[in-house]
């Protein structure tokens, strides 16, 4: 039986305002791809035939940057969810429109450090009808919980006000054997206080109605990026694991761990891990510092720039000043002249601070 993906990308992303006014979260790139590419080719990598992407708010933009999913070698068809009544609905929204047989289900804005091909292999061949990744979580009450208890999961509860005791998060990849069974599921639903229908409460049926329901920890980092922190501390992880790799041109200087794509002029300097994307400019006075992800044709020029995100066609005239902890719209435009500022900015932003002294 052919192995579906189903990803969910329908949500707002009402925390990554104003960044998310123009751009959805999953299309928001790390070190030169969208976020949600990366999820795409993890679940082809694992054995996934197509893919139903789940759209919704801007879907219209998932459609212009993925097309048919040639880019990312599995084919791709879109579902719209028109009203945002959870992850269970937006299951069925795909089952509805073809997505049928075995299903591997991932969250549009969760990534693994370790990707999902073990979770995958195991669920197959332990022939269970429902599977799920736990982990742990220094605030488990923004998420689903599950207890487990004699290696067997015994009960779900969603963002539990007081988290139950030796419980585990659950991330956001849940897989079915079965899609007649998740239908059979779903219509036992009703929707919960918030008005959705819950992913915690499809398969707490599944643990209640005798179904075998595995689950794995995941080995690795696991971040969902809900917050700017959040895709901050995504971007930190994924620059940790970069190999350096130089294929533009070096003026100035590079130390540690840096790609710099082709295209990219760097005249100043930077300090890995670092990335600068293609066709992007580090001018002579700038300086670079650790865990900065530059993506295509940015300009920069003076000050300096630290735990930063800096997305396309930016242009940065810094000055002596300091950029830190900040996300940076694209084609967004910054003029400074000293101090240290952190930004969460949205797309064709003008931000110009002038020194009346």
């Amino acid at each position: 039986m052919a192995l579906v993906g189903v990803v969910l990308v329908a949500g707002e992303d009402t925390r990554l305002r104003p960044l998310t006014y123009t751009l959805p979260k999953p299309l928001i790139p790390v070190m030169g791809k969208p976020l949600v590419a990366r999820i795409i080719e993890g679940l082809r990598d694992g054995g996934v035939a197509g893919v139903y992407m789940v759209v919704g708010h801007l879907g219209f933009l998932f459609r212009q940057a993925l097309g048919d999913g040639s880019s990312v070698g599995v084919g791709i068809r879109y579902v719209e969810q028109g009203e945002r009544l959870g992850i269970a609905h937006a299951i069925h929204r795909a089952i509805e429109d073809g997505a049928g047989g075995e299903l591997v289900v991932h969250l549009g804005d969760n990534y693994f450090g370790e990707g999902v091909g073990r979770f995958i292999r195991e669920f197959r061949e332990g022939g269970y009808d429902a599977y799920i990744v736990l982990t742990r979580h220094r605030d488990p009450t923004r998420f689903g919980n599950a207890i487990v208890k004699d290696g067997r999961v015994v009960k779900l509860v969603e963002k539990p006000r007081e988290p139950p005791p030796n419980s585990y998060v659950v991330t956001g990849v849940y897989m079915f054997r079965d899609s007649d069974e998740v239908e059979k599921a779903f219509r036992t639903l009703r929707p919960s206080a918030r008005g959705e229908y819950e992913i915690t409460e499809l398969i707490q049926w599944f643990i209640d109605n005798g179904r075998k329901v595995g689950y794995t920890v995941t080995n690795d980092w696991w971040k969902d990026t809900g917050t700017p922190q959040d895709m901050l501390d995504l971007m930190y992880l994924m620059l940790d694991e970069v190999e350096p790799r130089v294929n533009g041109e070096v003026r100035g200087s590079v130390n540690g761990r840096v790609v710099v794509e082709r295209g990219a002029v760097v005249e100043g300097v930077v300090h890995g891990p670092a990335y600068v994307g293609l066709g992007s400019t580090i001018g002579r006075d700038t300086v670079i510092e650790h865990y900065v992800d530059i993506e295509a044709n940015v300009l920069i020029n003076g000050g300096a720039v630290s735990r930063s995100l800096v997305l396309n066609d930016a242009r940065l005239e810094l000055g002596r000043a300091r950029v830190v902890d900040s996300i940076i719209g694209p084609r967004s435009t910054i003029r400074l002249e000293r101090g240290r500022h952190m930004f969460i900015i949205g797309e064709g932003n003008v931000i110009t601070s002038v020194d009346w002294a």
